[in-house]
């Protein structure tokens, strides 16, 4: 495991308010995403994750869970940066069918995303990186964000470029 802070299991506060956030989708339109309001535990975030690689020698112990998508692929932070906080490491999305990919380089990008509309399964699985953007959430990420408003588009590119092995890491895994 990688450590990251002496209180990794501690729910951000920008994650608290993107719980309480409303996310529409409306008939395939909008932003498929149910936020948590905690994280997963780590022994449900270990079945999940086993399950999904059909690795049952793994742990849960890199990814911190916060959301889903309505098919059950998750949104998690992962916790590959060491010595860093939470909020530090970057996001990806582990989809239902399959789907993997990381969608922002910290949770600050992650809000931007957010903010312009688009949500973990449409970005990875429909590269989508323009949606409706939504006022609540562009304030949401206003107020909790560190790095400037960048386009969806941008944040991935460079989230992927930082990370290109994310997806034959995760390949690796599975059994």
């Amino acid at each position: 495991m990688i450590e990251t802070t002496g209180d990794d299991r501690r729910f951000p506060p920008a994650l608290t308010d993107v719980a309480k956030a409303e996310f529409d989708y409306d008939e395939g339109e909008g932003v498929d995403f149910e936020p948590y309001g905690a994280f997963e535990s780590a022994e449900e975030t270990t079945d999940w994750l086993r399950h999904w690689t059909g690795n049952h020698d793994l742990d849960g112990d890199a990814y911190r869970t916060f959301g889903q998508d309505g098919t059950g692929g998750r949104a998690a932070l992962w916790c590959v940066r060491p010595d860093r906080p939470l909020a530090e490491q970057p996001v990806v999305f582990l989809g239902s069918e399959g789907e993997r990919g990381v969608i922002a380089g910290n949770l600050s990008d992650f809000l931007w995303v957010l903010a312009d509309g688009v949500g973990p399964l449409e970005v990875v699985e429909f590269e989508q990186f323009e949606g409706r953007q939504d006022a609540a959430l562009t304030e949401l990420a206003e107020r909790h964000a560190t790095t400037p408003r960048r386009t969806a588009r941008e944040i991935v590119t460079e989230a992927r470029a930082e990370f290109p092995a994310f997806s034959d890491d995760i390949d690796a895994l599975c059994r």
